[in-house]
């Protein structure tokens, strides 16, 4: 039993200790997997069970300035994180570029904006928990939760094994459409006043598709290209760059083509109503015109004959 227990030790010493970037591992949430796991078990459990229970029978709670206040956060966030991907990126690489392992204060500044990016992952799961307690029911979907699910554990992985290098990218190019989703949201979150200045809502979802698409060709550079960044990471982020276009393309398809497609058939609808009616209008008054006719020549025979 000892020497099971010992060996189970040292496996996880050397998967979460040994094999971390010693400058972040001891940062929080950062050591072992299991709080982060834990956050999300709650989350899970939360946006799918016991919070849909707990609201079954209340009223929505409204939350106009704790949504105005966090999103208002997430956008300052994000504006801070690109701003420092800028900054980073002008050193870098966008072929193939490897992890600074040193203790440079630019090393440092790159693993901090890493390790930054992941706690934002982290808070964004309140997005879900405003909309369960709003009753937005059908905003919790399997696209919603599975993003907001993985994007932590993925995070995690990158500030614990790889804060920096090449898969920077993706976090750089996902918190400037940050920054554009969670000025929508702050700016709805006014009030109905507000929705028709909203009508870009759409292209967001668009410009999400194109984030992917840049991602996935950003990371098969790993695959010709040796620059000492892992090229396994993209067993990862290749498949899944691919899942999230899918997921995100068929959310557009059901939110707004098929939307389009109804309104289109609906106002096709109206206009062959609108055109029946007015030829029954024109028949009517064609019909009125003959008769008048008629009555006037049966009359005017009448005095013929008289």
């Amino acid at each position: 039993m000892a020497a099971v227990n010992g060996t189970q030790t040292d496996y996880w010493n050397f998967l979460f200790i040994e094999l971390a970037d010693p400058r972040t591992n001891d940062w929080f949430l950062i050591k072992s997997p299991l709080p982060l796991l834990t956050i999300l078990g709650l989350y899970l459990y939360f946006v799918l069970s016991w919070g849909p229970r707990f609201m079954r029978d209340r009223k929505p709670f409204k939350l106009e300035r704790t949504l105005l206040v966090y999103n208002f956060f997430q956008v300052a966030l994000s504006v801070w994180m690109v701003y420092e991907g800028v900054i980073i990126w002008q050193y870098y690489s966008w072929r193939c570029q490897p992890v600074d392992w040193s203790r440079t204060p630019k090393a440092y500044r790159e693993a901090r904006v890493v390790y930054v990016y992941y706690l934002a992952k982290i808070t964004e799961l309140l997005d879900t928990i405003f909309f369960v307690l709003r009753k937005n029911d059908r905003q919790v979907t399997f696209l919603h939760v599975y993003h907001h699910t993985v994007m932590p554990m993925i995070s995690w992985g990158t500030s614990k094994y790889y804060p920096g290098g090449h898969g920077t990218f993706i976090g750089w190019i996902n918190s400037f459409v940050h920054i554009i989703m969670y000025s929508y949201y702050f700016l709805s979150a006014f009030g109905p006043q507000m929705q028709k200045y909203l009508w870009w809502k759409k292209y967001i979802t668009n410009l999400q598709m194109i984030q992917f698409c840049c991602a996935f060709i950003h990371q098969t550079q790993l695959l010709y290209t040796d620059c000492g960044y892992p090229r396994w990471s993209v067993c990862f982020t290749l498949p899944n760059a691919v899942f999230f276009y899918f997921l995100f393309n068929d959310f557009y398809q059901k939110s707004y083509k098929k939307k389009q497609a109804a309104a289109k058939a609906k106002a096709e609808a109206e206009e062959i109503t609108n055109s029946s009616n007015n030829n029954n209008d024109n028949n009517n008054e064609s019909c009125a015109k003959n008769l008048n006719a008629a009555i006037a020549t049966s009359a005017a025979q009448q005095k013929k004959v008289l």
